[in-house]
């Protein structure tokens, strides 16, 4: 291992994300309270720097570094660049609530930076080791993130919840990991690769251990029946948090699933496939039919949250290309709504009072119709409806599904987007036909509405031009 140019030059936008995020943490030190947003425009400088170093040193061809513990290549580009370009995004809606909570200080934006150290850190993990460094960063940012509303005691308790229940899931993952080794002799995804692309099912340890690593993945992914701690993160924590687990985490956490499963164990495909195709009907029913009886707008995105991780799951299950780009496409897609709909809730939110209620929407297109457009954009997009980008992105994953002749996935994913599309479409009638008794105006800040009202527009563009992007997720997996 040689600390070499190439080396630096691959890992620079993590070592560019680390010191900025090490400046953050010692910005409380020397300035005082009045100028606690100077950690916010440090954060936002960091997103704009880190995304520019990502573009101007793209790979060209994939890049093994660091004796194979770090990997560059299309998937990680994309993957890293949609982390910065959305975490910009979420910094700026999240601020004006953030300063009326009071946690608008250089502790929170570091940990924020941190978790998406960790991210990114994932997303070019070339083995298990690092791709679990990655995943114990992010989680710990998290816990401590929420936990942060020291004067709230159900984001304390939920902060608990995750620690725990978090702890297991790594647990299970590093069992897992272990079983793999003993029968591998290796962390390196490639070389588990190669051997498990000759083996095949022929290995039973390796079975056993491949069974613990797809619960620890399907933990972090909020699938059914590990999504017990979803709900609850969504509702105790506050809304800025929300918004940032909610929408980049799952970029992550495809990246999690796609080094894991498709880098290291393809050649188990066989097997992993029919516990994902568990795992994601499983995710499909239970997370539209329980989002259809919430009143809690913060609890039915964690509900639908956990049928598109059903949708994400169809496409890694065709175990080829089309799937896994189609997969992937579908993971960046979500990530971008989540956003713009948990960005609506903050522009609603005032005084520290957060909008989480679905009937704090009723009136909307009255206090003010571009919040209630973008919203409405989110929810046809969220349902499937054309020509939204959430149409194409479950067409191209049923279109994965039946091409690898599993019928029966597609239609249960046809017939459960229909049974979802109402607690979507509810949204929609509270906002144009329920009206409130005294309308309250909505202020928000020019960013704000710029932002926005582009995040919604971007969500109608690919719609109707999406080949860019999937052209971008198809070539990440030749």
């Amino acid at each position: 291992m040689a600390f070499d140019f190439i080396n630096i030059v691959t890992v620079l936008p993590e070592i560019v994300l680390l010191s900025m995020a090490c400046v953050v943490l010692l910005i409380d030190l020397y300035t005082d309270s009045a100028e606690e947003s100077l950690s916010y425009y440090l954060t936002q400088f960091t997103m704009v720097i880190v995304a520019a170093v990502i573009i101007i040193f793209a790979p060209e061809k994939t890049v093994l570094v660091f004796d194979g513990a770090y990997v560059s290549d299309n998937l990680s580009f994309v993957l890293k660049l949609s982390l910065c370009l959305l975490g910009f995004v979420v910094f700026v809606f999240s601020k004006k609530l953030l300063e009326d909570l009071k946690l608008d200080k250089s502790e929170y934006y570091a940990l924020a930076l941190f978790a998406m150290l960790g991210m990114m850190v994932m997303i070019s993990a070339g083995n298990f080791l690092t791709i679990y460094l990655g995943l114990e960063l992010l989680s710990l940012s998290l816990y401590s993130m929420i936990a942060m509303q020291r004067d709230s005691k159900r984001s304390v308790e939920v902060a608990m919840k995750y620690f725990v229940l978090g702890a297991v899931a790594s647990g299970m993952l590093l069992y897992g990991i272990s079983m793999i080794y003993g029968v591998t002799k290796s962390i390196q995804f490639d070389v588990i690769h190669e051997i498990t692309m000759i083996t095949g099912q022929s290995q039973l340890i390796m079975i056993f251990g491949l069974v613990f690593i797809v619960i620890g993945v399907a933990f972090k992914l909020g699938a059914v029946p590990f999504h017990m701690w979803l709900p609850d993160v969504y509702h105790g924590s506050s809304l800025p948090i929300t918004l940032f687990i909610g929408s980049i985490t799952k970029i992550a956490a495809f990246a999690l699933i796609a080094r894991v499963l498709v880098d290291g164990l393809e050649g188990l495909h066989a097997s992993w496939k029919d516990m994902l195709a568990i795992l994601a009907v499983l995710s499909l029913i239970l997370g539209n039919i329980i989002a259809i009886a919430q009143k809690n707008i913060k609890r039915m995105f964690a509900y639908s949250t956990i049928s598109h991780v059903g949708f994400i799951m169809l496409g890694l299950i065709a175990g080829n290309q089309l799937g896994y780009s189609a997969s992937m496409f579908y993971t960046l897609v979500y990530a971008l709504m989540a956003t713009a709909g948990f960005g609506v809730l903050l522009m609603l939110s005032k005084n520290g009072i957060e909008a989480e209620n679905i009937a704090d929407l009723s009136g909307l297109s009255d206090r003010s119709p571009l919040l209630a457009v973008v919203m409405l954009v989110v929810m046809f997009s969220m349902a499937g409806v054309p020509p939204t980008v959430g149409f194409y992105a479950k067409l191209s994953v049923i279109n994965a599904i039946v091409s690898s002749d599993m019928i029966w996935l597609a239609l249960v994913a046809v017939f459960m987007s229909v049974v979802g599309a109402f607690y979507y479409l509810r949204i929609i009638k509270v906002m144009y036909f329920e009206k409130q008794d005294i309308i309250e105006s909505v202020d928000n800040s020019f960013n704000e509405r710029l932002f926005i009202g582009v995040n919604g527009l971007t969500i109608l563009l690919l719609g109707l031009y999406p080949t860019t992007l999937m052209m971008l997720c198809s070539a990440s997996f030749k």
